[in-house]
């Protein structure tokens, strides 16, 4: 993972200062927070948060990773990947990777999503379908090391990226820019 250190971070309340204070009122459970009405929906429920990209590349990219040296994993991530195609053809899924390709250590494939509805209908789908997979969730936003280490989340077991090589990667298309 990256050091969260090198990185800034605005505030989270950037838009949302000089309001009066929130009520410490609770909800029925008794737990929860009532919330002040908002005028409108976040646009968040739209469109990806800038500098998430909204464009042909996808906002997020989902990589599935497993084990190529166990049968198990290999037949259940074959079987995942069909079934993913068929309930949601709408998605853009690559080809399975039988090997390590780029900073990705083990065989992977990947799913892009294009819009909050897609990560909100997919994301929780396979937290309950992945099985005994580990997948990275990570947004595009063009700074593609922040993405794949600070931005990234991960569903199952974390592996350790290649950022190495994907640093290198980056440099050599930017020299031949």
């Amino acid at each position: 993972m990256s050091d969260p250190s090198i990185y800034t971070y605005p505030s989270p309340l950037e838009g949302y200062q000089n309001l009066p204070p929130l009520s410490d009122e609770k909800n029925a459970d008794g737990k929860s927070y009532v919330n002040p009405p908002a005028e409108k929906l976040s646009p968040a429920y739209d469109s990806f948060t800038s500098p998430i990209t909204n464009d042909e590349r996808g906002g997020f990219d989902v990589h599935i990773y497993f084990q190529q040296n166990i049968d198990t994993e290999v037949k259940f991530a074959t079987e995942l990947w069909e079934r993913i195609r068929r309930e949601f053809p709408e998605l853009r899924v690559y080809r399975i990777w039988d090997k390590p390709i780029g900073p990705h250590p083990i065989a992977m494939f990947e799913v892009n999503l294009f819009t909050p509805a897609q990560f909100g209908a997919f994301v929780p789908w396979l937290v309950i379908n992945r099985g005994p997979l580990s997948a990275l969730v990570h947004p595009n936003t063009g700074d593609d090391i922040r993405d794949h280490t600070q931005r990234a989340t991960w569903l199952g077991q974390p592996f350790p990226l290649q950022v190495g090589l994907l640093r290198r990667l980056l440099e050599k298309q930017a020299e031949a820019a």
